[in-house]
């Protein structure tokens, strides 16, 4: 969806409200990569270089979250910066909640978690009924188009779960097949490619193949973090965590940077004011409202 294009009311004197979600396109879809691998290599440099610990570097990513998306709900439009911070953070807590999830507290072996299947099954099911709680409160699915504070929410709830699922499916194809984290990163890169035909060759709904790629990067980006820290002789580019973390900031900012520049010459459209899908009434708008007539 192009922006510039005015929306009209859905209702009399309703007004607009000020978009707080970017719209979906290439460059969302770099941003969220490369935020989901900083998130990736930005635990295991806490975790693991720093020897921070588990349960620190849990508590420091948990609180980072908290700030970010209370922040992010109670602003009144888009602000780059804090929504791809909240991405980030969604990526970091995922990554420990799969991590507890699949095997067990402490980051042990699979023999203290569920194992990376059953942990796939389960946020599958959580997901599930998210997007069915999502539908019964009459909400859209358009994630472009979300103006009321309550689809928002369920917005970051899926965002959320979303990551952490893209882990622990992540984690499955690469240590319960056999994969590694190279021929994963083909197989999931491939899967990535028939999902981009799918929505320009085929009439699969849009929203459906939205949450497919946002899943399937969460473990494209942990490959793409691999890549990057991991010494030479055993396929990476040996950045090391501290390395791979600095450029990938400096990538993501730079990238923020940017498109807070293009919304600045070009900004955001307005949205109608939110009603509710199945009865019609007004919902609490999560942007500032707007009045202005047609």
């Amino acid at each position: 969806m192009s922006s510039g294009a005015m929306l009209k009311p859905t209702g009399p004197d309703l007004g607009y409200v000020m978009r707080k979600l970017p719209h979906v396109t290439l460059l969302f879809w770099i941003l969220k990569i490369v935020a989901v691998t900083l998130g990736e290599t930005a635990g295991d440099l806490l975790g693991i270089t720093l020897k921070i610990g588990y349960v620190i570097t849990a508590l420091i990513f948990l609180a980072f979250f908290l700030v970010v998306v209370v922040a992010q709900v109670s602003a009144k439009r888009f602000h780059s910066a804090l929504f791809w911070a909240v991405v980030l953070a969604t990526s970091m807590v995922g990554t420990e909640i799969s991590d507890f999830l699949n095997r067990g507290f402490g980051h042990g072996s699979a023999q203290h978690g569920i194992g990376y299947a059953w942990g796939a099954v389960i946020l599958t099911g959580i997901l599930a009924a998210i997007f069915l709680v999502w539908w019964r409160t009459g909400q859209t699915y358009d994630v472009e188009n979300i103006s009321s504070r309550k689809g928002e929410i369920l917005y970051w709830i899926a965002i959320l779960v979303s990551n952490t699922l893209g882990t622990s499916s992540g984690d499955w194809l690469s240590d319960d097949t056999g994969l590694g984290f190279r021929n994963a990163f083909s197989v999931i890169a491939g899967i990535m490619v028939l999902i981009v035909a799918a929505h320009y060759l085929t009439n699969i709904n849009g929203m459906v193949l939205f949450w497919l790629a946002f899943i399937l990067t969460r473990p494209l980006g942990a490959a793409g973090g691999d890549s990057l820290t991991k010494p030479v002789d055993e396929g990476g580019l040996g950045w090391g965590t501290l390395g791979g973390s600095v450029a990938l900031l400096a990538l993501l900012i730079g990238l923020i940077i940017y498109q807070t520049i293009q919304v600045r010459r070009q900004p955001l459209e307005l949205l109608p004011f939110p009603v509710s899908r199945l009865t019609g009434q007004p919902q609490q708008p999560n942007g500032r409202i707007i009045n202005q007539t047609a």
